[in-house]
């Protein structure tokens, strides 16, 4: 029966969310439905204790993130600079590789270590006015991003700084860079099936006669440009590479200028507790807020002109949008908090554990439990927490080396988190102004790659031992 509502919570969800509901008002209900169902002294305390501490604990970390996100992709559009991207990309790669372009852009910036959801606002003015010059179906949108961002430089990768690859490091004793050659053959299936898919999508849109605004109600549109002339292509790219080389380098020296924690006594009356903060736990979120200041100012710097008769109301669209996406995302991470914490999460995790293939059990126990929490870092993290000592013993009587652990572990973070309601494609549909029912199942599809590049890997290193 505990195991029942647990599924019962997680299908609720699912079905709210594809039906275009609020998470923000649903998640606290299906998962206060699920403590009832199992013990109702708990709802209370609970909902005070666990799922909105989590919620408020999110916000607290990652909104300023998902805010300068949300006004550094606003600036690029309002900059003129996503016109001009556009019109250097289809000259350099042809109008019939759009989608391939997008992929691209999303793949350097989650590689060079921007956050996926800041990726999502970056992006999608580009991604927009790219498929609309080239009357591709807006609703295809969301899983081209998903295929650049959410999937193989999130974790397939070698080196690749998302926190899916790095939080292994510390369960196996690994590297960002573990398992090269099976990551990157992972990656290549990823990218390849991807684009097969989607331009099969486009193929079958085009033969339909389908376009841009077809089948859709257009939401989110980003504004005409307001300038006399475009800017050169360097100019409109350099902000997105700047936010990519400050983040690299302020995660490098954030640490040496703080060390591993700092304290400080604010200035009030009385004698208060001096605030410290954990440098290690807080210096990553500290560097993607230097670097996403530092890409706003460069557009501030280079096109002020056409951005200042709109600014106020294109930063007052950003605020509403970052506002929207950090509270669907903070939804999220507290009802998979909550649902982790009850005696049914237990039970699938005891059942995964008979799984007698030690990758396979890895593989399925780790994308079973980001599935049913909706996060991959949340799913790898309980998973790990509660069975790496398993994971590395089983590994270790079958003769695997912890890099393949590693890469198995961090690439099944990312297969079936991505369900209906997870937070970054809830993220990602409320950006594009998109819903589930018109582009979920583009999203579905790259999951579904993104699960099965897992098993090719492990089946890769039984047939060869390449690591």
């Amino acid at each position: 029966m505990s195991l029942l509502i647990v599924l019962a919570a997680l299908a609720f969800l699912m079905v709210v969310a594809y039906r275009g509901y609020s998470v923000i008002l649903f998640a606290p209900i299906a998962a206060m439905g699920a403590v009832l169902f199992t013990d109702p002294s708990l709802v209370a305390p609970m909902f005070t204790g666990l799922f909105m501490e989590k919620m408020v604990g999110f916000l607290k970390l990652y909104f300023p993130v998902f805010l300068l996100g949300a006004v550094f992709g606003k600036l690029i559009e309002m900059s003129g600079f996503s016109k001009s991207i556009v019109a250097a990309t289809i000259k350099l790669v042809g109008a019939q590789r759009a989608m391939l372009s997008i992929v691209l852009v999303c793949a350097l910036l989650t590689y060079g270590g921007v956050s996926l959801f800041v990726v999502v606002f970056a992006v999608y003015p580009f991604a927009a006015e790219l498929f609309r010059q080239n009357d591709i179906p807006k609703r295809l949108i969301p899983g081209t991003i998903a295929l650049g961002a959410f999937t193989f430089t999130m974790d397939a990768l070698p080196g690749t700084p998302q926190i899916q690859n790095i939080i292994p490091t510390a369960f196996f004793g690994t590297t960002a860079w573990a398992a090269p050659v099976l990551g990157t053959l992972g990656g290549v299936f990823i990218l390849v099936l991807g684009m097969v898919y989607l331009e099969w999508r486009r193929r079958v849109a085009v033969r339909n006669g389908d376009g841009y605004a077809s089948g859709v109600e257009l939401r989110n549109e980003p504004e005409p440009f307001r300038g006399d002339r475009l800017a050169h292509p360097f100019i409109a790219v350099l902000p997105l590479l700047l936010v990519g080389v400050a983040n690299f380098l302020l995660t490098r020296w954030i640490p040496q200028w703080y060390g591993t924690s700092h304290e400080f006594v604010p200035s009030v009356i009385g004698t208060p507790a001096p605030v410290v903060q954990e440098v290690a736990k807080i210096a990553a979120i500290w560097a993607v807020q230097g670097a996403l200041l530092v890409g706003i100012l460069t557009v501030l710097a280079f096109a002020w002109k056409p951005i200042a008769a709109s600014f106020a109301e294109g930063t007052k669209t950003a605020v509403n949008g970052a506002m929207l996406a950090s509270m669907n995302t903070a939804s999220e991470y507290g009802f998979g908090a909550v649902i982790a914490a009850l005696p049914g999460f237990l039970v699938v995790a005891d059942a995964l554990g008979a799984i007698p293939n030690p990758l396979v059990n890895q593989a399925v126990s780790i994308t079973v439990l980001a599935g049913i929490t909706g996060s991959a870092s949340g799913g790898l993290s309980i998973a790990l927490a509660a069975m790496g000592d398993t994971f590395i013993a089983n590994a270790q009587a079958y003769g695997i080396p912890m890099d393949v652990l590693h890469r198995v572990a961090s690439m099944a973070s990312g297969g079936m988190d991505t369900l209906p309601h997870n937070g970054a494609v809830i993220t990602l549909l409320a950006v594009t102004g998109l819903t589930h029912r018109q582009s979920y199942k583009d999203i579905f599809a790259i999951t579904i790659i993104k699960t099965l590049a897992v098993f090719f890997i492990i089946a890769v290193f039984y047939a060869t031992g390449w690591v």
